[in-house]
C-alpha cells in the first residue's frame, strides 16, 4: 500500500497576500482560493498572463483590479503565447543589460475552456519551445463565466447549459480530457496536480513548479458551487471528496517520474462525491456503476505509473 502523505509546513506560508479583497467571486469560490495560495509562493517578482475568464471577470471591474502583481488580461485563447512572449522580452532584455540579471517568475492563467479547449495549440506549443514559465489551469470543469456550458473538462455525466441531462441524453457524453497527460507528454521539468482542499500539498507543487528549469504545468481542481449546484459553503468538502474517491487523484510527475502525494486509500465510492451535486442528480445506479469502474482504471493507472523507477 501506499504512504498516505500530505506535505503539511505551516511555517514556510508567505503572509503577503497578492489577491487582494474586493473582488467579485461567488461565495465559496475555490478557483480564487488556489490561485491566493498559488501567488503567495510565487512573490512580487512575477507576472501574470490571465485568460478571459472567471478570475478575470470577477477581478478587475474597472478602474480597480484585485491583483497586487503586474498583470495582464489576454483573450480567451492566447494566455500561454502572451506569456512566452514575455518570457522572451525579459530573455533579450536581460542579454542586453537592459534590466537586472534576475528571476522573474512569469505565470500563465487560464480556466478548463481556456486550457484544455480554445487554448491549446498555444499551450502546446509553448511547451514544446520550451518557454521558462509556470500554466496553472484552474479547472471548474466548464464555461462558468458565461453561463455554465461545457468544455471539454466537464466531466461524464454532468448536466450543462449545453449538455442538459433529460429523457435521451445523460448530460456529458464524453470523459474528461486528461490535461495533465498532455502536459507530461511534452517532457517538460514539472507537471501535477492539486486542489485548494489540500493547501500544502498545492503550495508545495507550486514551489516545485516556480523552481523548475524549464516549462511547469499545475491543474487545480477548482470547485464552482454556481457551476456544480452544490451549497456555497461545501467547495472545500467537495474537493476533499473530489480526491478521497480517486475522481480527482493528487500527483506529480518530475522530470518524467510519477509520484502520488497524497493516497486516499481505501477510496471512497464515487457516489459519495457525485450526491450533493446538482448536475449530476440525474444519474442512475447503472451511470454510477460505469463511472465507478472508469475512476478505478484510472486510479490503477496512475498507481502503476508512480511504482516505475
Amino acid at each position: 500500500m501506499l504512504p498516505n502523505i500530505e506535505i503539511y509546513a505551516p511555517n514556510v506560508v508567505p503572509k503577503e497576500e497578492f489577491v487582494v479583497s474586493g473582488h467579485r467571486a461567488c461565495q465559496g469560490c475555490a478557483e480564487v482560493l488556489a490561485l491566493r495560495h498559488a501567488l503567495k509562493i510565487f512573490g512580487k517578482d512575477t507576472i501574470i498572463a490571465m485568460a478571459t475568464g472567471c478570475m478575470e471577470i470577477i477581478s478587475t471591474p474597472l478602474p480597480t483590479t484585485a491583483w497586487t502583481q503586474p498583470w495582464i488580461h489576454v483573450a480567451f485563447e492566447n494566455a500561454a503565447a502572451v506569456a512566452s512572449g514575455i518570457e522572451a522580452g525579459l530573455r533579450i532584455l536581460r542579454k542586453k543589460g537592459k534590466i537586472p540579471d534576475k528571476d522573474i517568475h512569469i505565470v500563465a492563467i487560464g480556466g478548463d475552456g481556456g486550457t484544455a479547449d480554445i487554448g491549446l495549440q498555444a499551450l502546446s506549443g509553448a511547451l514544446e519551445r520550451y518557454h521558462k514559465f509556470t500554466y496553472i489551469c484552474v479547472d471548474n470543469e466548464a464555461y462558468m463565466n458565461t453561463g455554465i456550458q461545457r468544455s471539454s473538462s466537464t466531466p461524464y455525466g454532468a448536466s450543462t447549459t449545453t449538455s442538459p441531462a433529460g429523457k435521451v441524453s445523460i448530460g456529458q457524453q464524453t470523459w474528461k480530457k486528461d490535461m495533465v497527460k498532455i502536459a507530461a507528454a511534452h517532457n517538460i521539468p514539472y507537471v501535477a496536480t492539486a486542489c485548494p482542499s489540500y493547501p500544502f500539498d498545492l503550495i508545495e507543487k507550486v514551489k516545485q513548479a516556480k523552481m523548475a528549469n524549464g516549462p511547469s504545468y499545475l491543474h487545480f481542481l477548482s470547485v464552482c458551487p454556481t457551476g456544480w449546484r452544490i451549497p456555497s459553503e461545501a467547495a472545500i468538502k467537495y474537493g476533499r471528496l473530489a480526491v478521497e474517491t480517486g475522481i480527482f487523484p493528487l500527483y506529480e510527475i518530475k522530470d518524467g517520474k510519477y509520484r502520488i502525494t497524497y493516497n486516499p486509500e481505501p477510496l471512497r465510492p464515487v457516489k459519495d462525491y457525485l450526491k450533493g451535486q446538482g448536475r449530476f442528480r440525474h444519474l442512475t445506479d447503472e451511470h454510477i456503476e460505469y463511472i465507478q469502474k472508469r475512476t478505478n482504471e484510472h486510479w490503477e493507472e496512475i498507481k502503476k505509473l508512480a511504482s516505475l523507477k
